[in-house]
Order: C-alpha cells, then sequence, then structure tokens
C-alpha cells in the first residue's frame, strides 16, 4: 500500500502547505476535515497524521474538536498551532488566551535536540500566528522549546510518539521548517519517501485497469496539460479502448481547436474533434452569473459526452480535474468555505449515464507537470498556461456575444504574443484577457468614442492556490495595451490587474 500522511484539517489559510511539504519530500499526503469519522481514518491507514492550525479557539462556542479516538491509534501525530492547542486541551493541558499574541517572525530556543528538531540550530527564527498558548502541558508531556512569549513553543510525550508546534513550520519563514517536518516524516513516523511520479503512475495505470475491466472510455481532450496528461495515464491503461474527445465550445481562444488536432494527431490517441459551438452558445445566452454559466457549461459538456458514448458504448469517462478544484468546489478541508464550483466537479448534473475517471485529483498543477514529464510529454505542451473548462465564458464579464468573444481572442491572442516575444510567457504561471461590462469615453482621430475596456492579468505561482500579480516590464504592458487598443475594433482602454489570490481568485468569475 501506498504510505499515506493525513493532514486533518480546521480551516487553516496554510493547510495547502503542509500538504504540499510532505510530498516535497516524497511522501503522499491527504486533506481530510477534521470531522473525518475514526473509521475512515484507520481504514486509510495512515503512517502519520498532521493537525493543521486554524483561526478559532479552543474556547470559542462550536469550535472544530477531534475524536480522541485518534490518540489511541498508535499512529505519530503533529499538531500545529490551534491543532498543537486542541491536542493539550484534549489530553488535559490548560490553555490560555496569551496576553501578548505572536503573529508573524519569532525566535525560538530549543530545548530537546531529539527527534523532530535533531539537527536544528539551538535557536532558529519561525513563523508564529496565534492569541492563545499552551501554558499547562497535558500529563505525560514535555516542553522541548520555547520563545519569548510560549513557554511551550514545542512539545511531545514521553514515548516520542505525540508531537506539537505553537509555529508554523510548513511555511517558508520557518527557517527550518522543511528539516522539523522531515525529521518528523522520517525519524518520527519511519516513512519510507517512495511517493515519485513514476510510482504514481504506475499505481493509477493498476488502479484504472482494476476498475474499467474491459469497458470502453471517453475522454474530455481540451489541449491543456491535465487533460493531456490524464489521456495518456489512461491510454497506458487501457489503450484502443480510449476514446478522446475535443469539444470545440466556441468559447476557445484564438485558433486553438485547429492547434489542439494538430498537436494530438501524433500521440497515436483515438482523437474525435465535436464542433458544439452553437449549442453551448444558445445555452448561455443571456446569462450573466458566473456560478450559473459554469453549471450550464459542465452540464452541456456532460450531455456531449453522453450523446458520443452512446455511440462508442463507453462507460466512463475521464477528466483532468485536479486536487485544487476539488479544494475549490466543494470544501472538503473542514470548516473552510467553498469559493466557486468548477464546472468539472461543483459543476457537474446531479444524474449523469457516465462513471467517472480523474486519475489526477490528487496532484497539484506542478505535481501535473512532473508526471506529465515522466509520461514524455514536451516542454510546449507542459508550460502552457491553464486554461479554464469554461473557456472565455468566465473571462467575458456578464452577458456572452460572439462580438464580445471575438474581440477578447484577438486581445487574448495580442497579450500572449507580446509575452511570448519579450521571453517571459514561462516566467508567468496564467496570462489571459477579460473583456469588461462597461464602457469608457475615449478620443481616436480627433473623435469621441464610448467602448469597451479589456484587463489584463499574468499571475506567478507554484500551484494555483496562491498567486501574485506579475511585475511585467513598462514597456511590454505599453505595447500590449498599444496593439490591443489599435488592433481590436470596440477596445480603447487597457488595464492592468495588480491583485493576489487571495482575497482575489486568479479568474475574475
Amino acid at each position: 500500500m501506498r504510505e499515506t500522511v493525513l493532514v486533518l484539517d480546521f480551516g487553516s489559510q496554510y493547510t495547502q502547505l503542509i500538504a504540499r511539504r510532505v510530498r516535497e519530500l516524497g511522501v503522499y499526503s491527504e486533506i481530510k476535515p477534521f470531522s473525518e469519522p475514526l473509521e475512515r481514518i484507520e481504514g486509510m491507514r495512515p503512517r502519520a497524521i498532521i493537525l493543521s492550525g486554524g483561526p478559532a479557539s479552543v474556547w470559542d462556542e462550536g469550535s472544530p474538536s477531534l475524536n480522541l479516538g485518534i490518540f489511541s491509534l498508535e499512529i505519530p501525530i503533529l499538531g500545529i498551532c490551534y491543532g498543537m492547542q486542541i491536542m493539550a486541551h484534549l489530553l488535559g493541558g490548560r490553555v490560555e488566551r496569551s496576553t501578548k499574541r505572536e503573529f508573524g517572525p519569532a525566535e525560538i530556543e530549543v530545548t530537546d535536540g531529539l527527534d523532530i528538531f535533531s539537527n536544528i540550530p539551538q535557536k532558529t527564527r519561525v513563523w508564529m500566528s496565534h492569541g492563545d498558548r499552551v501554558l499547562e502541558l497535558p500529563k505525560g508531556f514535555v516542553s522541548i522549546a520555547k520563545s519569548e512569549n510560549s513557554p511551550v513553543a514545542a512539545m511531545k510525550d514521553r514515548q516520542g510518539r505525540i508531537f506539537g508546534t505553537q509555529f508554523h513550520p510548513e511555511v517558508v519563514h520557518t527557517e527550518a521548517g522543511r528539516e522539523i517536518i522531515s525529521n518528523f516524516l522520517f525519524r518520527v513516523a519511519k516513512c519510507r519517501g517512495a511517493w515519485t511520479p513514476k510510482s504514481f503512475v504506475e499505481t493509477a495505470i493498476k488502479e484504472i485497469r482494476e476498475k474499467v475491466g474491459g469497458s470502453h472510455v471517453i475522454c474530455a481532450l481540451s489541449g491543456g496539460v491535465d487533460s493531456a496528461v490524464a489521456a495518456l495515464i489512461v491510454q497506458r491503461a487501457i489503450w484502443d479502448r480510449l476514446h478522446c474527445i475535443f469539444v470545440d465550445t466556441g468559447l476557445l481562444r484564438l485558433n486553438e481547436a485547429k492547434e489542439v488536432v494538430e498537436t494530438f494527431k501524433d500521440f497515436g490517441l483515438n482523437l474525435i474533434h465535436i464542433d458544439a459551438g452553437k449549442r453551448f452558445l444558445d445555452k448561455l445566452r443571456g446569462v450573466e452569473d458566473p456560478e450559473k454559466k459554469r453549471k450550464i457549461i459542465g452540464e452541456e459538456f456532460i450531455r456531449v459526452f453522453e450523446d458520443e458514448s452512446r455511440v462508442i458504448k463507453a462507460e466512463f469517462l475521464v477528466q483532468g480535474t485536479l486536487y485544487p478544484d476539488v479544494i475549490e468546489s466543494v470544501s472538503v478541508r473542514g470548516p473552510s468555505a467553498k469559493i466557486k464550483s468548477h464546472h468539472n466537479v461543483g459543476g457537474l448534473p446531479e444524474k449523469m449515464n457516465l462513471k467517472l475517471i480523474e486519475p489526477l485529483r490528487e496532484l497539484f498543477k506542478d505535481e501535473v507537470r512532473a508526471v506529465g514529464r515522466e509520461l514524455g510529454l514536451s516542454s510546449e505542451t507542459l508550460e502552457r498556461h491553464p486554461f479554464p473548462g469554461p473557456g472565455l465564458a468566465i473571462r467575458v464579464i456578464g452577458e456572452i456575444t460572439e462580438e464580445k468573444l471575438e474581440r477578447l481572442r484577438l486581445a487574448d491572442s495580442i497579450f500572449i504574443e507580446e509575452i511570448k516575444k519579450a521571453g517571459i510567457y514561462n516566467d508567468i504561471w496564467q496570462a489571459f484577457c477579460v473583456i469588461l461590462p462597461v464602457k469608457t469615453v475615449g478620443v481616436m482621430g480627433d473623435e469621441r468614442t464610448y467602448e469597451n475596456v479589456i484587463a489584463l492579468r499574468a499571475v506567478t505561482s507554484l500551484d494555483g492556490m496562491t498567486a501574485n500579480w506579475a511585475r511585467i516590464p513598462y514597456g511590454i504592458l505599453e505595447r500590449v495595451s498599444t496593439r490591443i487598443i489599435n488592433e481590436v475594433k470596440g477596445i480603447n482602454r487597457v488595464v492592468y490587474d495588480i491583485s493576489t489570490k487571495p482575497p482575489s481568485t486568479i479568474e475574475w468569475e
């Protein structure tokens, strides 16, 4: 069985970071809500459990708690911030409001250089984010680090199985954070660290064969890295019983349909190209709400695939769903809020005749690219910027019209062309244009204009869960703006979005 570290989520903004840090060290991790039933946890046979931080206080009414049975499973446990506090509280220690809250950098003094602090400097900088602190340890526990404001900056039980840190080892601001997590995984939990792209592919192929049997399968192939990697994994599992369907929704970028067909004809895939633009645009006519757009598109995709599946006699549908899609759509992370429906997760219809296969559902974007390299995909395909399943529908703010789509396609192609010319395309996680439902006054050739606005959006990111706006040089932005205003009819103003995620999302809708 694959060794697994469970991350139980109490609502921390850093929960995904914990899972990522574990995976970076070669151990598979999975996020579950703090309320995950004990029998399910036992059934997963985790090698270790990590309790995340969270915004609550153990004294708040309705604050998230933990099944005490977890501590009887004889599994190594690491509690981080709130995770440590709820652990101390439940096991008989004393947690109190701190007279001096700690948010930001702090220095701890390690008083026990064994286990999780092995080979860690006695004094090291960490990242704190708490208003409560542990003042009295539970019976059988000892303090292993302290700070100016926290007499128990870290603790462990005398058996060396249960640990807690008041600080966040998962963030880069904690100098020895990677080493602390590594010590917990390999010294305490005795993990092997065998989770690699190669092992993932081998496991996925085996699971797909077992699930599919002798059935035929269709795959939603968009041309992006996610669906391409998903298709190649399934192809290795069932070969010619895979039928890839590329649907032109009428919401694609300039010349995209032609490029996708050309790109994948050499992969040996059974590729079916369906022009369904009129079908999708008719369904979307007059719709302004982004959630409705996503759900309409999600359902219509399924209906197209069901139509094709009846011809092929397929029973399964492959999608390139990623872990961030799942997290944002269905809020598996304890008390965390649902952000938006992704067309291939929360946007799926309740009733559908196809059973889903989602081989990438456990992966973050950079992990998908690593798997793609293992499968032999080209750098051009792997480094292509993410493109949302709903396509340009969520980049036309408000009602969708063919005129707006055409303007957006031209503006977007200019933006991408210029950042490629400048050699910065691969430095950017995602770049695109948005057409806004507002008009502004301009002047062209001594005449007044009253036309639409294009917003440019470009971000840097590792996995799409957080993002910063890209610092594109002014000269490049100037060229992009000048070209769009001069070459795209109906646009007289260009603006640049400098919002981060959070609080904004990468896409506008």
